[in-house]
């Protein structure tokens, strides 16, 4: 596929990943006994486990593109970190308020006696400035700093693992997959790299 083609689909691409989303809100619109005897627990849980999965889609585009060789993934690395973003912040909004009824000091307790919510509101918070710079103008205006910042995404995997595995109290054995998985991308991001002529 060259790059021109892969362009072309961009917009289907966008629109599988909304889908998640828009099923949801018709669930929850019209088919709320789907959900569920807590709707809104369950809306929680699968808006952080879509942005789970929205996240280790993103961070799987440069692996592909090294596996694959083929440079046409990289067309779709905007729109499954924007995704992956979009999902963290339906998590914490519904959170707030499907959980909480924006509730600000129970929020403060919550903060201050669950250590996982810590985690995930910095991972949430740490989402703000990579989708803020995720355009080109951002991109050529920062430079090499536009790396160095979105390499703050590898920071937010790390902690959205934290924040699963301690949220579920059964150390790996819900996270386990997602872990193996997030290390072995940032394995072959590595092999990538290692392999990479130094200049």
């Amino acid at each position: 596929m060259t790059v021109q083609t892969a362009r072309r689909f961009r917009p289907l691409v966008v629109l599988l990943l909304a889908l998640p989303a828009l099923w949801m809100l018709l669930q929850a619109l019209f088919w709320p006994q789907q959900l569920g005897a807590d709707p809104a627990k369950q809306v929680v849980d699968q808006t952080g486990q879509w942005a789970l999965w929205m996240l280790l889609l993103a961070l799987s585009v440069t692996p592909l593109r090294l596996l694959t060789r083929q440079g046409w993934w990289l067309v779709y690395r905007r729109s499954t970190g924007l995704a992956a973003a979009a999902y963290a912040l339906l998590h914490g909004l519904a959170y707030a308020v499907l959980l909480l009824q924006l509730d600000w000091a129970r929020l403060g307790h919550e903060l201050s006696e669950r250590p996982y919510m810590v985690v995930g509101s910095l991972a949430l918070l740490l989402y703000l400035p990579l989708a803020l710079t995720s355009t080109h103008a951002a991109q050529r205006r920062l430079g090499r700093r536009w790396v160095q910042l979105h390499r703050l995404v590898y920071l937010i995997g790390v902690l959205a693992l934290i924040h699963l595995t301690w949220l579920k109290k059964t150390g790996l054995y819900d996270s386990g997959g997602y872990v193996l998985l997030f290390a072995g991308l940032m394995a072959v991001r590595l092999w990538g790299r290692a392999r990479r002529p130094q200049s």
